[in-house]
């Protein structure tokens, strides 16, 4: 049975616990420890596979095809390794199966309530994923307070009194704020957070305070004091440039250390010379390379967290620095910009464009205006899911003459529509949620084409999230025009990779490839694609 570290996060949300968590994981797994994650959130979606991106961020998918929350995205790029549906719970699905056991009479006629009940199943899923590892960090959703997470932090303090000492852990992240004003840090939200734990029966054993600077002795000393630790149990986690130096602040803090020694686990070297590379490539570019993200979320980066930190592996990779800009596709929509020329106004400094996944008809025709001028211009264009769908369209439309090319998907009953793209079969009335094409499937590449170059293999497997597909009765006439089918899933003889055969690099994926990028190995698309953007850098500086 694995030792057990639950990390709580006080005062406001967003400080990091999720990065924090992945952190430690990344440090005890190179120590030599067999680690695993748990995010345990409390909203009452099942999955968030129905939540807009504006209220959720990302929904990373696992593997095994599970809509998950964006922090696993963390888990699986800082450990490199692949989690799974076991490995993000949420209220909704623990509700669901205390209901189903109800109604099955599992329960033998008791009265069901949050205590036991709830709080068992919330536990007896903990336990269960414990097996087989050194350590579980377990991550608990929202803020001390939150009437949400009081069942999971309840399963949390019970674990403790069941299990015995030297078997969990409790690790709290606070804010210690500095007020400009009074030019000093503050270190009341921190002890009302604390006091707030240990109202409920949680003592933590290590504080991480955020900061936007160091907390010096002094400071430690007087948050020990009211937290009822001692100053070496707190932890500082200042603000960094990049989210991949947190783990070796932690490290340089004693985090994993403490932990150790409180769950008397033997003290391991710290091996951490490959992410010191990773980071020093990213601190010491030789050049650098700008990409447009043409997306509908751009207020929300977090709705492209993956695909962001993919193209940060890949520019690591080439030793680049990455500028990245987010352009909001309905720009494109308004009549100034009807001319392909006049895109350039936005466009032109760009090294490569790509368009991400998406739902729905906003900004569509905005996005396509992007991709012909790409296309027409030479420039390096990489489309992401949907971006591989209005890839098609666009070329159905401007090449092919199909002027009324479009997808099922921003059509309804028009019979004079061309679906280049439309729902596989089932799909039009599915409900929402965890009813796509989600998970890993296999792809087979053409031999000689730019994928096949970049994967140097003929066989892969990428993790999708959609519910439309190409139509396989445009492939014929695609292919003469110009655009190539390099990779098919050769079970259900679907289109998973296009490309254009006359263009320094313009290719389209049905699945999500930034989901299996990691900082120490660079997905072999996203690498390929900024190496393309750069080149195309180094060839215009040369005109």
């Amino acid at each position: 049975m694995a030792k057990i570290v639950f990390v709580t996060g006080g005062v406001i949300s967003s400080l990091g616990k999720g990065l924090s968590s992945a952190s430690l994981a990344l440090l005890m797994k190179k120590r030599g420890f067999k680690v695993t994650q748990l995010k345990m959130d409390p909203y009452l979606n099942v999955d968030p596979g129905t939540m807009s991106p504006f209220q959720h961020g990302e929904v990373f998918v696992t593997e095994d095809g599970a809509e998950t929350d964006l922090d696993l995205g963390h888990y699986e790029r800082f450990m490199d390794q692949n989690v799974s549906r076991k490995h993000n719970i949420t209220s909704g699905q623990i509700y669901e199966q205390v209901l189903q056991k109800e109604r099955r009479g599992d329960y033998l006629g008791a009265t069901v309530q949050v205590i036991p009940h709830v709080t068992q199943e919330i536990k007896n899923h903990i336990l269960n994923l414990a097996k087989d590892f050194d350590i579980l960090i377990v991550e608990v959703g929202g803020t001390v307070g939150d009437i949400e997470s009081q069942p999971f932090l309840e399963a949390a303090r019970q674990l403790h009194f069941d299990l015995g000492d030297g078997c969990v852990c409790y690790v709290h992240i606070t804010l210690v704020p500095f007020i400009s004003t009074a030019g000093e840090l503050k270190t009341k939200p921190t002890q009302h957070s604390v006091q707030e734990l240990r109202r409920i029966g949680i003592q933590p054993d290590i504080l991480v305070c955020r900061a936007d600077r160091e907390l010096d002795d002094e400071i430690k000393a007087k948050i020990a004091l009211f937290a009822n630790l001692r100053p070496h149990n707190v932890v500082t986690a200042p603000d960094v440039d990049n989210i991949y130096k947190l783990p070796l602040v932690l490290a340089a803090e004693g985090l994993d250390d403490r932990i150790c020694r409180k769950l008397n686990m033997p003290l391991r070297k710290l091996k951490l010379g490959e992410w010191k590379t990773f980071l020093d490539r990213m601190d010491r570019p030789k050049d650098s390379v700008s990409i447009g993200i043409i997306g509908k979320y751009t207020e929300q980066t977090d709705s492209y967290k993956s695909l962001s930190e993919a193209l940060i592996h890949a520019a690591a990779k080439h030793s680049l620095k990455l500028e990245v800009k987010y352009i909001d596709a309905e720009v494109f929509e308004t009549s100034s910009f009807s001319d392909v020329e006049s895109r350039a106004e936005i466009l032109k400094d760009f090294d490569g464009i790509l368009v991400p996944g998406g739902f729905g008809s906003r900004a569509i025709e905005g996005k396509i205006r992007a991709i012909e001028y790409a296309r027409l211009k030479g420039i390096p264009y990489f489309g992401i899911c949907l971006g591989m769908q209005l890839m098609a369209i666009e070329f159905a439309r401007n090449v092919c003459g199909k002027k009324r090319a479009t997808s099922a998907e921003f059509v309804k009953g028009n019979g004079a529509a061309i679906k280049i793209v439309d729902y596989m079969a089932g799909q039009r009335k599915a409900a929402k949620g965890g009813t796509m094409r989600l998970g890993s499937y296999d792809c087979t590449l053409k031999k000689v084409s730019k994928a096949h170059k970049a994967y140097k293999k003929s066989k892969i497997t990428e993790r999708h999230r959609h519910r439309l597909e190409f139509q396989n009765r445009f492939r014929k006439e695609f292919e003469r025009k110009g655009m190539m089918i390099s990779g098919w899933n050769p079970k259900y003889d679907l289109v998973e990779i296009l490309e254009l055969k006359n263009h320094p690099w313009f290719l389209g994926c049905q699945f999500h490839p930034e989901f299996k990028s990691r900082p120490e190995r660079a997905h072999p698309l996203f690498s390929d694609f900024v190496n393309a953007s750069f080149q195309h850098r180094v060839r215009g500086s040369k005109s």
